[in-house]
């Protein structure tokens, strides 16, 4: 088997370092403006050079989106962030606006085409190809048998191109994400990266003809939303499949959904290279992946149309704000943690994460008070606790609480 690169998203600092320590071979990201994810914090245009340091220290390549319908007012600010994406040393631009395709090729750039064009076959895949595009992330509508077919005949053509799809994460509802119902509802255009995701609501319908007293909830199933992506049992089934690239969404998911989803599909991808691979090992990943927040799993259109794609969403672990670290000391793996909302005791699950420091979670089994042993630690106090890996002041603390529980 043919080893996947396996790219991870970033929607700030948090999940760009937790994306590495994590495991991913990529990490894709945008800047403030132009992208799919808007509401994301995104990185400044100045902060790319930055992003593709760290990204190169640690043997890691970093693609930019520029994977929004461009206007011709645009096109002035698009020419800004390719000039400075080449000269900054970013590995591939995320696109699938022509003008973005002919601005990659004029400043030098790799070109992997959006899942927002809907490659769904090969002769669409070479039109592409036969215009400098490099990598192509099919059409999330595409079955595992149309990936290998096209695959198959990528290699037989002896095409330099590389096929890429979407593992895990949010699905829209739509087509392909080419949806206009946020723009209709509140002039927020998906397609520029905007969507305010009404389809993921609760609504009311009400009886027009009673006068309002005739009304219904319709909420419990969120017929419009699609459950999450998961397709961790399938792992080995993708990687011999022939698709190069296994892409995981969550540019607008926190550093600790972007830590354990992509050490999970790390975990897969090396265990199926291995032999390693089995039952009992996708059980495990699977219990693991819904820990995060997920609107219950489908397996997409891997095998053919999916009959499961109502949901509603799902949270089996609370995070709840504890304070942050106001010293850490290195050389014996102790922090400082002012407590400045609920209060923590001896067994439970924390999880520290911040700009620099990938989100990393550990259980509490000591602490102390003025290097006194306490069992619990109350808002308002400082309390040293032992951790298993290196943290930064100003780090963020949080409980990680089964839903349920006090």
């Amino acid at each position: 088997m043919k080893k996947p690169e396996l790219v991870a998203p970033a929607g700030d600092w948090g999940s760009l370092n937790s994306a590495i320590a994590s495991g991913a071979d990529a990490v894709y990201f945008g800047v403030k403006g132009f992208n799919m994810r808007r509401s994301a914090r995104n990185f400044d245009m100045l902060e790319l050079k930055k992003v593709m340091d760290v990204l190169r220290s640690s043997g890691k390549k970093g693609y930019l989106t520029l994977n929004v319908t461009l206007r011709e007012a645009d096109l002035d600010k698009a020419r800004r962030v390719a000039a400075e994406a080449s000269s900054s040393g970013v590995d591939a631009l995320v696109l699938w606006d022509m003008a973005a395709l002919r601005l990659a090729r004029e400043y030098g750039l790799a070109a992997h085409l959006s899942t927002q064009a809907s490659v769904s076959n090969y002769e669409a895949l070479r039109s592409y190809h036969e215009l400098g595009v490099k990598r192509v992330v099919l059409a999330r509508e595409c079955s595992l048998s149309d990936a290998r077919r096209i695959a198959d005949r990528i290699a037989e053509d002896g095409l330099d191109m590389t096929l890429e799809a979407f593992v895990h994460g949010a699905m829209c509802v739509s087509v392909s994400g080419r949806c206009f119902l946020s723009q209709e509802t509140f002039r927020r255009s998906a397609n520029r990266g905007d969507c305010l995701q009404p389809c993921r609501r609760e609504y009311r319908i009400v009886d027009t003809e009673s006068g309002g007293e005739c009304e219904y909830v319709l909420g419990s199933d969120y017929v419009m939303s699609a459950r999450d992506l998961c397709s961790v049992r399938l792992i080995d089934k993708l990687i011999a499949s022939g698709i190069g690239a296994f892409k995981i969404e969550g540019r607008m998911r926190s550093p600790e959904y972007v830590s354990v989803v992509t050490s999970v599909y790390r975990e897969a991808v090396d265990s199926c290279l291995k032999g390693d691979f089995s039952a009992e090992l996708s059980d495990r990943l699977l219990e693991k992946l819904s820990g995060t927040f997920n609107r219950g799993f489908t397996e997409g259109f891997f095998f053919g149309v999916p009959q499961d794609l109502g949901a509603s969403p799902e949270r089996k672990y609370e995070k709840t704000y504890v304070g942050e670290i106001i010293k850490f000391y290195g050389r014996i793996g102790v922090a400082e943690v002012m407590v400045r909302s609920r209060g923590i005791k001896i067994g439970d699950k924390l999880l520290v994460c911040g700009n620099k420091t990938p989100a990393a979670f550990f259980e509490v089994d000591e602490m102390q008070i003025r290097h006194n042993p306490v069992n619990e630690a109350s808002s308002g106090t400082a309390v040293g606790l032992k951790l298993p890996f290196k943290a930064r002041r100003n780090d963020k603390v949080f409980a990680w609480v089964e839903r349920g529980e006090p």
